[in-house]
């Protein structure tokens, strides 16, 4: 049996250090989602939750060294995830926290 946390994921790039805002935890824990289900959306390419223009700038961003972007909705809850241009580190956070 794979869960969610030991599941192979081919990624795209690396996420550096991983970090969450405290509001960010707190919305994971109230929803009760896995941080590990957004890093693995985030690291593998699943964009498609966001504007046209964002979801274009990320494969550009894998080639050029910026930064990545995701948003996923989750029962009314809007996550983002940033990776640094750097990839030294990926955050997870809410809109209102940027």
């Amino acid at each position: 049996m794979t869960t969610e946390t030991t599941k192979q994921v081919k990624t795209l790039f690396e996420l550096g250090r991983t970090l969450a805002t405290p509001d960010a935890l707190a919305a994971l824990t109230k929803i009760n989602l896995n941080p590990i289900t957004l890093l693995n959306r985030h690291i593998k390419g699943d964009w498609q939750e966001m504007d046209v223009e964002d979801q274009e700038s990320n494969p550009d961003s894998l080639t050029n060294g910026s930064r990545i972007f995701s948003a996923y909705s989750f029962d009314d809850v809007k996550f983002w995830v940033i990776t640094e241009a750097d990839r030294s580190s990926t955050t997870i956070l809410l809109p209102e926290e940027y």
